[in-house]
């Protein structure tokens, strides 16, 4: 009832509303949804839904993550301590099948925890945050709920492509990748940022934010 029926009404109060579904954009795990996370300002929501109708036409969907609850300030998912205004969402990475095909599944129940870690010849920010005692660095690996599908592949083209339709986005303000990958997909733009050791790490997800 809560969920369905209390929430709902009682959002609107807090300039809230649910992400709005479409074939485009869906919940990456339903618990997000059934734990009130989904919650954003319609700025954001008209943000997804541009981002996804400019998408439509390619294999490409939005699955998002955790966004907000709907009253400020209210049961912010740790660590995600600033994801408390409405103007934040975080997006799953694109993964693709062995044989190249995108794929709408992820590689944990959950979506995060799964990490597309650095290679041997890209730059470490993670080891420079852990050996800086910032041990909370990679804690979403606790998060996973299980690890599944582990097949998949990291889709550089596929991540890429959706990053690039975001930054097109005069309403987007920042993005959070960790810094291996925007230089693996070759990502140039002064909105994405690097959300420092404080933070957690961004190689299992994106995060965007309103301006």
């Amino acid at each position: 009832m809560s969920t369905l029926i209390i929430v709902p009404a009682v959002a609107p109060l807090f300039g809230r509303e649910t992400v709005t579904h479409t074939a485009g954009i869906k919940p990456t795990n339903f618990m997000t949804v059934l734990l009130n996370r989904n919650y954003v300002r319609p700025e954001l929501n008209k943000l997804l839904t541009k981002t996804a109708r400019v998408l439509e036409g390619t294999d490409i969907k939005i699955r998002y993550l955790d966004a907000n609850f709907p009253f400020i300030n209210a049961f912010p998912l740790l660590p995600h301590l600033s994801h408390n205004d409405g103007k934040k969402i975080d997006l799953s990475l694109i993964y693709e099948t062995p044989n190249g095909n995108i794929t709408q599944t992820q590689k944990s129940v959950s979506g995060y925890g799964v990490f597309e870690a650095p290679k041997p010849n890209e730059y470490n920010q993670v080891e420079t945050c852990l050996n800086s005692g910032y041990f909370q660095y990679d804690y979403p690996k606790y998060l996973t709920l299980g690890k599944i599908n582990s097949e998949l592949i990291f889709s550089e083209r596929g991540t890429k492509l959706l990053i690039e339709t975001l930054l097109r986005r005069p309403d987007l303000g920042k993005l959070f990748i960790e810094p291996h990958l925007k230089h693996r997909m070759h990502l140039k733009n002064d909105k994405i940022r690097y959300h420092g050791c404080g933070a957690v790490r961004h190689d299992d997800h994106i995060h965007i934010q309103l301006k």
